[in-house]
């Protein structure tokens, strides 16, 4: 029992500092652990764009799609939104052909017109130099234009050459210009040798390569300590600097500030009184039990919100629905264990022999219920929406969490304090219902 006790008092402990770091967090504004919310409880705007890959090879959309994806969310992070959030799914048409589709997520942002005109805007590639200016008692560099942009760039490739070191490859990006590119590129390097040519994609410098010597034919190699992962990036965004391939907005939608508010408070209330409601049902039915029951299931709360403040998980009404859930099946493995304690007391077992027995015999059903929901969580989140996602993720996550609740902390602190033998009060604290066993 000795054991049990340590197990349980560190188990409330920890219960505590994660209810505190929730809380705390919470409370700081600063604090870069707070609720990470969707536009459906922080307010904001939803674009959805449809892009047309008809003039894409196959074997090149996802790239292209990954390209657009990084183009878009340059062009967000330019507004200066808390937390945007881009991503691409494909999604079934009507028709019954699949569409690529682009979603940008811009809390705090309700001007539809504005945001949908700010990502329209085509994204730049430029090839600027770079100058020192005095401001003041400091020196800083800046970068001017040098006429250079991305509509001479025919195109860019992955190459390898030799490295410092013999026999190894070093990855490089090398540029292709058209003709009158070429000529440009030609006289920027004759004139500027030793200089930094600096790539800029959207406003921000992707690639700051010095100009070794004159660079005639246009065509020039880009070396550096690049990974080959990185040179792979360069080149794919030198490629499609513009949007890799049109868009159109589909949809788009906004949701006030006020009316987040409000699905947030309504999820919030819900989840409370729910758990509040459990709880109650759970010690007056269960007696000691269900106060275990109540206690690991205020444990995995605290465990639940710690994991969504720290992954971060993106929190929506839905994720909210799929946490509250999530809940319920934590008391369904609790019944089972209970259930099953109660006929083994019944049989004239003793407390602490019922409750090994108890949690035995529940364990296959526990198992099996648990496995088939994160089936069908994970089955919902590789094909659902964005939206299903939110939900499903929640879900597996909590699922994982009510096992661990119901299969470890209410058996270590069923066992911390039941006793040998059922005398005195342990025969009413360990009934059930109208019975006391």
């Amino acid at each position: 029992m000795t054991r049990y006790r340590m197990f349980a008092a560190a188990a409330l402990i920890v219960g505590f500092l994660l209810a505190y770091f929730v809380f705390a967090t919470e409370a700081n504004p600063e604090s870069s652990f707070r609720f990470k919310l969707g536009l459906d409880l922080a307010g904001g705007t939803e674009l959805i764009y449809k892009a047309d890959m008809s003039q894409t090879p196959a074997s090149e959309r996802r790239d292209a799609l990954a390209a657009l994806q990084g183009v878009i969310e340059r062009r967000v992070n330019l507004f200066g939104v808390a937390e945007p959030l881009v991503q691409t799914e494909v999604a079934s048409a009507l028709s019954g052909t699949t569409e690529d589709r682009l979603i940008v997520d811009l809390p705090g942002v309700t001007d539809i017109k504005a945001a949908v005109a700010a990502l329209g805007q085509t994204p730049t590639l430029e090839f600027r130099l770079a100058t020192t200016t005095k401001v003041g008692t400091t020196t800083e560099a800046v970068f001017l234009p040098t006429g250079l942009n991305g509509r001479y760039l025919s195109s860019a490739t992955l190459g390898f050459g030799s490295g410092a070191t013999a026999g190894l490859s070093s990855p490089q990006v090398i540029l292709n210009f058209n003709a009158e590119g070429a000529k440009l590129f030609e006289k920027i390097t004759t004139e500027n040798v030793g200089q930094t040519l600096a790539i800029f994609l959207d406003g921000q410098p992707i690639s700051t390569p010095v100009i070794q010597e004159p660079i005639p034919g246009g065509q020039a190699t880009i070396t550096g300590r690049f990974t080959a992962t990185e040179a792979r990036d360069l080149v794919r965004n030198l490629n499609f600097g513009a949007l890799p391939v049109p868009i159109a907005l589909e949809s788009s939608s906004a949701v006030g500030p006020t009316l987040g508010a409000a699905a947030m408070t309504a999820g919030v209330a819900a989840g409370i009184i729910g758990f509040t409601i459990v709880a109650l049902f759970m010690i007056a039915w269960y007696r000691l039990p269900g106060v275990i029951a109540a206690l690991a299931l205020a444990e995995y709360l605290a465990f639940m919100l710690s994991v969504i403040k720290v992954i971060p998980v993106t929190l929506t009404a839905s994720g909210i629905a799929g946490l509250i859930i999530s809940v319920g099946m934590a008391v369904d493995a609790n019944v089972l264990i209970f259930e099953r304690t109660k006929e083994e007391l019944r049989e004239g077992k003793e407390p602490r022999e019922a409750v090994h027995i108890g949690f035995s015999r529940a364990w296959p059903a526990i198992r099996d219920g648990h496995l088939t929901m994160i089936i069908s969580g994970v089955i919902l989140f590789w094909l659902g929406t964005s939206i299903v996602q939110g939900f499903a993720l929640v879900f597996v996550l909590g699922v994982f969490a009510s096992f661990i609740s119901a299969v470890s902390l209410s058996r270590v602190f069923l066992l911390a304090i039941v006793p040998e033998e059922k005398s005195g009060p342990w025969s009413f604290l360990m009934g059930s219902g109208a019975r006391n066993s």
